[in-house]
């Protein structure tokens, strides 16, 4: 019998955070697809049982589950110093850089481990992160060229991307993600209006997501709605209504938006999520650098036109399926993203090519793809 152990601390961290569903996702579909004499496990950190219970609860099927005896922070640690434990033996698969990574002969004692690095902003955008998550990312990374015998990366352009930063050789396997299985609409249309007026959703509205790091050009996008002519509708932002001492308030007043034209949504369940992805007039992504690009993935799958910039990794992500604006010339690029909503919000015939374009382009990524390609990565090794 092989088992495939997965870390799957990050479902009982703190915030567990897209990398927590991430994790999620990919060990129950790793499950669901398991060949023949192959079982999954979990690895967690020393936690209380209910957070066991929580891991199993959500896993159904998993074989069991390695209780590491040191805690996260102590098991971090321990990992960023190369003090491996018995996690670090057979077939280990993390779904971040959170592993057991040391010297180990994959042939002798049959241990091999792959990890997965979702970005390189600690290398290109160090100030979108905390300085702590900054030096542990780049100690891990370095830790994984010494001793990872594969590294995941979600699309192409970050696997070029990270040939920069560090020479990984021919270890880098390109496997994306996909939108979540838990994210769905309400079942009946009472329930969906309940909801939305709940959260206040205008009838039309664009919607966006990110923070007011300059890296995710949220600040670009009010901008484009402050420009004269530019199209009267409300901005629904996902994500926190600040980022240090900037407020969504703020940039829409010096944008000259009215102080009701930018609201943001934060915490909401999946099945809001969904309801607020599949009702918007548009989703704009402008983003100027992403490892994947999965929230316009996501209104792909709800058919929500979008309109994203050209970072690598969306123009991957989205094919042919999304409106696409040029992020050079940072002066110019509001008006572009302007210029593009005006085009898309005011020509009905393609914004519904947009829709049927993105709906047939989310069915390309699946999770049971996803967990069946983790299971080649594995067997190749």
């Amino acid at each position: 019998m092989i088992t495939l152990r997965v870390i799957v601390d990050q479902l009982v961290s703190p915030v567990p955070g897209g990398l927590g569903r991430y994790t999620e996702e990919l060990t129950r579909s790793l499950i669901s697809t398991a060949p023949t004499d192959c079982v999954v496990e979990g690895i967690v950190s020393a936690s209380p049982a209910e957070h066991y219970e929580q891991i199993e609860s959500a896993l159904p099927g998993l074989a069991g589950l390695h209780k590491m005896a040191l805690p996260r922070r102590e098991l971090s640690a321990a990992w960023q110093l190369g003090v491996a434990t018995s996690a670090g033996h057979g077939l280990v698969h993390a779904p971040g850089l959170f592993a057991p990574l040391r010297r180990h002969d994959r042939a002798r004692d049959e241990t091999q481990v792959a990890v997965t690095v979702h970005d390189v902003l600690a290398w290109t955008h160090p100030e979108a992160l905390t300085p702590t998550t900054v030096a542990r990312t780049k100690l891990m990374l370095k830790r994984a060229r010494k001793f990872a015998d594969a590294v995941v990366v979600p699309s192409h352009a970050l696997a070029d991307q990270l040939r920069e930063v560090m020479d990984f050789g021919d270890r880098v396997r390109v496997i994306g993600g996909a939108v979540s299985s838990s994210l769905v609409l309400p079942t009946n249309s009472a329930a969906a209006e309940a909801i939305a007026i709940r959260l206040g959703l205008p009838n039309e509205y664009i919607l966006t997501a990110g923070t007011l790091e300059p890296r995710r050009a949220v600040t670009a996008l009010i901008e484009a709605l402050g420009r004269p002519g530019a199209a009267d509708l409300p901005l629904i932002v996902l994500g926190p209504d600040s980022w240090g001492d900037l407020t969504l308030a703020t940039v829409a007043d010096e944008a000259g938006l009215a102080p009701d034209r930018v609201r943001s949504l934060e915490g909401l369940t999946d099945q809001e999520l969904a309801l607020v992805m599949s009702r918007a007039s548009v989703f704009v992504y402008p983003s100027l650098e992403e490892g994947f690009g999965l929230p316009i993935i996501q209104a792909f799958a709800f058919g929500t036109p979008v309109i994203h910039s050209d970072a690598p990794a969306l123009v991957e992500a989205g094919g042919d399926a999304g409106f696409t604006v040029e992020r050079d010339d940072p002066a110019g690029y509001p008006e572009r993203l302007g210029a593009a909503i005006d085009r898309v919000l005011g020509d009905t015939e393609l914004a519904g090519r947009l829709r049927i374009y993105g709906s047939d382009r989310a069915k390309a990524f699946t999770w049971r793809d996803t967990a069946e390609r983790v299971w080649q990565l594995h067997a190749d090794l």
